[in-house]
């Protein structure tokens, strides 16, 4: 049976590498996957990317709007999220709501962000949440090396961040699939972490 699972964590935490490890050993076991990323590469996506590396400037507000509005076609799609689980495909995202929440609430209302993405939440909701996590530090040492920079990069937004993301764990362990890992550790030992827990609920 397919499942969704999403990737979380502050930037340079590891998402990428863990998705493509989980996406071979998957493959691997003839289990048939699709990775997908948000925010997407679509019209809404590109518009986005432009606003997160500074290149284009809006309302914080008309970001997180567009967060949204991406997300939903990024479900509703052809070749989207709910198009790929009806084939039978495990769904692997780079990033879905509660990235939205976290890293957006530094700035505006959580409760009006959850609004905009409540039809989200009921439409595709993920088997499991995999929350990378590493120290604020640690992270923009990683997204140093990486050469490039985004908005929200900066340490003291991602210090609040990380605890914004706790701070929603807590909020929504009634409601959500989360593991937390220590995303610290070698990458080979992270991923069998993952892959033994993905591996159950399939």
């Amino acid at each position: 049976m397919s499942k969704f699972i999403v990737f979380e964590g502050i930037d340079g935490s590891g998402k990428t590498t863990q998705i493509n490890a989980l996406h071979r050993a998957l493959t691997e076991r003839s289990i048939p996957v699709h990775i997908t990323r948000e925010p997407t590469g679509n019209s809404m996506g590109k518009q986005l990317r432009k606003y997160l590396t500074g290149e284009e400037k809006t309302d914080l507000k008309a970001i997180a709007a567009l967060f949204a509005a991406d997300r939903l076609d990024h479900i509703t799609a052809e070749d989207g999220i709910l198009d790929n689980l009806s084939k039978g495909n495990t769904v692997l995202c780079d990033r879905y709501y509660l990235s939205s929440f976290a890293y957006q609430s530094v700035d505006c209302d959580l409760d009006w962000i959850m609004a905009l993405n409540r039809e989200a939440m009921q439409m595709a909701r993920p088997d499991l949440h995999i929350f990378l996590d590493v120290p604020a530090e640690q992270s923009m040492q990683r997204v140093e090396n990486r050469g490039e920079t985004e908005i929200f990069e900066k340490l003291e937004r991602q210090q609040q961040i990380r605890k914004n993301f706790f701070d929603l764990f807590e909020q929504l362990k009634d409601k959500e699939s989360i593991l937390i890992i220590d995303g610290t550790r070698s990458p080979e030992i992270i991923a069998e972490e993952i892959l033994a827990k993905v591996e159950a609920i399939l």
